[in-house]
């Protein structure tokens, strides 16, 4: 089984023409990138909402509660409601969208309102004694305090989402899932197996790239990469732990006249 998915992967014919691996994962990356925005445009302001002013927090609970809906039962029932009323390939494409969309608001959501709310208090209290207003400490503290838990947001919420875009050939779309859908009609293993190969390698290689972006993006003292103090090394030069920074004064017996 391993040697036929290899060469169904490396086959010539499987790179080339508007079947070809590079335009279903084109394609796949464009459903699971408007949905991403789309849900972002939604969950990520109201997140923050909720975490500066600390009401509403049932839509958080509501929005997790949401997971337990089936995605491909959810995408046939907005596919029927849809189709009726859309001609164009629109009546495939937004039920497709509608369910990423949903299945992406829950992490967003959570992880905008979490990083908010696990500011430290200090730090919003010294910004509000500094006359800073409720959308200035919001845009200047907690955002910025927030970055780690709103990044693994996003993480999640792609990871799920590009797992999931598969479903969207279940409605005659494209996309990696195209693969999976056509080798299980003709049940041809192989084509599954590497569909399926696919799609994960493309998960990992997303989380991957958005890895790198929480490195850069958040503040290395809120990542706990930059630790105050001075490193306590042994004697071959290696070191140990940071330790604590001596004072250059000079001590109380030095001082004293003899």
């Amino acid at each position: 089984m391993i040697t036929q998915i290899w060469a169904w992967l490396t086959a010539p014919e499987q790179w080339s023409g508007s079947r070809g691996i590079p335009t279903r994962l084109v394609e796949h990356l464009g459903y699971s990138a408007l949905s991403l925005v789309l849900a972002a445009a939604v969950a990520l302001p109201l997140g923050l909402w909720v975490g500066h002013t600390g009401r509403g927090r049932w839509l958080v609970t509501g929005a997790n509660a949401a997971r337990a809906v089936p995605s491909l039962g959810l995408l046939f029932a907005v596919a029927m409601f849809v189709g009726p009323r859309i001609s164009s390939n629109l009546a495939f494409v937004i039920p497709s969208v509608v369910v990423l969309v949903l299945l992406a608001i829950p992490p967003l959501l959570s992880g905008a309102e979490a990083g908010v709310r696990a500011v430290d208090p200090a730090a919003r209290d010294a910004a509000y004694g500094m006359g800073m207003r409720g959308p200035e400490v919001l845009r200047g503290v907690e955002l910025p305090c927030a970055l780690p838990l709103l990044l693994s947001g996003v993480r999640a919420a792609t990871l799920q989402v590009i797992a999931t875009a598969t479903i969207a050939a279940a409605v005659s779309l494209g996309g990696l899932g195209r693969y999976l859908i056509d080798g299980l009609a003709v049940r041809d293993y192989p084509q599954m197996a590497g569909g399926a190969i696919l799609v994960a390698a493309l998960a990992l290689t997303v989380d991957g790239l958005l890895a790198l972006v929480t490195r850069y993006a958040v503040s290395p003292g809120l990542s706990g990469k930059h630790r105050g103090g001075r490193a306590v090394a042994d004697p071959k030069g290696q070191v140990l732990a940071p330790g604590p920074v001596r004072s250059e004064m000079p001590s109380k017996s030095r001082l004293e006249v003899s």
